[in-house]
């Protein structure tokens, strides 16, 4: 028998959608993630909504900054007309309506904290956010998803269109919830991992906004199972314990006389129901997707990061993507941000003129604090360096899939803003024999004149790359390591043979690593992998991946894996 097929999540989408358009301002808003025609049709159907409910909902531009979003001097008014002129901002224009928010998930943190303070005072939109990432752990910043209610991500919808919604205000029908319902929703919060208050508040009016457009007076079980489904499960960190069965009876006890004065106890009693918090339990169980309930029953919360494979973001005075003006004198190659320095200086003309009686048309006078400077946030480049243990017989087999995956990290070099480096370490040195570049090219000759074979010289190796990367960062970009060994040092730092020290020397240089903040990864590419290995992780504070079979493709797999997460430093 065939097992059911999961139902579509559109339709808790939509049921979302519903509760929020009862009350757009209490419920702060919804995030939307997946890029299938599925969320441009709740979109178009949300705005259709608010346009019916005559409440605005607009979008957000995408490089909006704090003049658009909070308003300010309308600078071309405020020359016209010789007086400062205030423009309105977004979130005023916006006000009891919607902001729509297009890839959320690379939205910049001050306007991230911007919109988060418009929701905490009430006086803003609500929002709705489009999330367009592709990796499980990337999303919108979390100070947003926890001041919204829904969080849906329709990714495996398959549908195109969504019935048309309607904004209706009907929290106020609904009597509150009873002590025992809001104790049921704690503890199902508590059972998933939710530790956010305003959570346990969205669920709380979710579940009275569902009674009310069932027409119920008050909540139900149904309710609260419909508040915790669309509320508490989309923000499941852990999962649910599930309490073992009660021991049968032990047989051998001996009997006890009845009791001639308890008439009842002959009577039948009806089978007792399930605690209101087991069914919560289950129905926010039924909610969380497959893979979601897997990772979680592993042990594994989904991480939120920020970024991509690039490098660090930096803030830059010459270029980059633009960001808001700062006070500041162009000086030092900081270029002048001339709309600004006016829009700062229109306001004071008035107070400027009557002080050296200058007539009211007469030409914009300029005070050094006026002056602003534009700033620019640029990504500085990649390294990935690459550290080969080039010793003993099977060398030449590691040297071979280092530069394939040497080569694949260089043909995407155009689209991550990447460079890779070698550092191959055998006998008694270690060598940068491919300084970070981009050149294929040059990669490919440095790699087949490596010869292979010797000791092991992990410590000597593993110093040679941080100094690279510790070269790489001084010059503002941003270095990752990945070392490619067993593990098995047998050559010391003083060029000597012998494990034992060999070992320490390599724990040391190591925690040396580790000390640095650099990004590292340790792959061990032997035929049989050992203790020795995740050690030496460990001691960098880096990740670890045993790959004995290790190919081209697994291994730049396995570093652009890393890239993602270790990029949000």
């Amino acid at each position: 028998m065939n097992p059911e097929a999961p139902a579509d999540p559109i339709a808790d989408a939509q049921l979302a959608a519903r509760l929020f358009l009862t009350a757009p301002a209490s419920f702060g808003g919804m995030a939307l993630r997946g890029s299938a025609p599925a969320r441009d049709a709740m979109v178009a159907a949300l705005r259709d909504a608010m346009a019916a409910a005559q409440r605005a909902c607009r979008r957000l531009p995408g490089h909006v900054d704090d003049d658009r979003l909070l308003g300010g001097v309308d600078l071309a008014s405020s020359l016209a007309t010789g007086r400062a002129v205030r423009q309105r901002g977004l979130l005023e224009e916006c006000e009891g309506g919607a902001l729509i928010v297009p890839m959320a998930q690379r939205l910049e943190p001050h306007i991230a904290g911007r919109l988060s303070q418009s929701l905490d005072e009430g006086a803003g939109p609500a929002l709705i956010l489009l999330d367009d990432a592709v990796e499980p752990d990337d999303a919108p910043p979390a100070s947003l998803l926890e001041r919204v209610a829904f969080v849906c991500d329709l990714t495996a919808s398959r549908a195109v269109q969504v019935p048309s919604l309607k904004a209706e205000r009907v929290l106020d029908a609904v009597a509150p919830l009873e002590p025992d319902a809001l104790s049921a929703l704690a503890a199902t919060a508590d059972a998933l991992g939710v530790g956010s208050l305003r959570a346990l508040i969205f669920a709380h009016k979710a579940a009275l906004a569902h009674a009310a457009l069932a027409g119920r007076a008050a909540a139900s079980e149904e309710d609260l199972a419909a508040a915790v489904r669309l509320v508490l499960a989309p923000r499941a960190t852990q999962l649910p314990s599930v309490e073992e069965d009660a021991p049968p009876p032990d047989d051998t006890a001996p009997d006890t006389p009845p009791d001639p004065g308890d008439s009842d106890r002959d009577t039948p009693q009806p089978p007792s129901e399930a605690p209101l918090e087991e069914v919560l339990v289950d129905a926010a169980r039924a909610a969380i997707p497959a893979d979601l309930l897997a990772a979680l029953a592993e042990g594994k919360a989904p991480r939120r990061v920020a970024g991509g494979g690039t490098g660090k973001r930096r803030k830059s005075g010459l270029r980059g993507k633009p960001l808001g003006a700062r006070p500041g004198a162009p000086r030092g190659g900081a270029r002048l941000a001339l709309i600004d320095t006016l829009r700062a200086a229109v306001p004071w003309q008035g107070v400027r003129r009557k002080e050296v009686g200058a007539e009211p048309d007469a030409p914009i006078l300029m005070r050094k604090e006026d002056l602003r400077v534009r700033r620019f946030e640029d990504k500085a480049a990649r390294v990935t360096i690459f550290a080969v243990d080039a010793s003993g017989s099977a060398a030449a087999a590691r040297l071979a899939e280092a530069k394939g995956a040497v080569e694949l990290m260089l043909a995407q070099a155009y689209v991550t803003r990447s460079e890779v480096a070698l550092v191959a370490f055998r006998g008694e040195s270690a060598e940068l024999i491919l300084p970070p570049t981009r050149s294929l090219t040059r990669a490919r000759r440095a790699l087949s004149e490596l010869p292979g074979g010797g000791g092991t010289p992990l410590a000597l190796g593993l110093d040679t790359a941080r100094e690279c990367a510790e070269a790489v960062a001084s010059k503002g970009r941003t270095p990752s390591l990945v070392v490619l060994t067993d593990g098995r040092a047998n050559i010391g730092r003083d060029g000597e043979p012998g494990r034992k020290q060999a070992g320490e020397d390599a724990e040391h240089s190591a925690k040396a690593v580790a000390r640095a903040g650099i990004d590292a990864l340790v792959i061990d590419i032997s035929a049989r992998a050992g203790p020795e290995s995740a050690a030496l992780a460990k001691a960098m504070n880096a990740r670890f991946l045993a790959l004995p079979r290790a190919d081209a493709r697994t291994i730049a797999s396995a570093v652009e894996a890393i890239q993602p997460t270790k990029a949000a430093a």
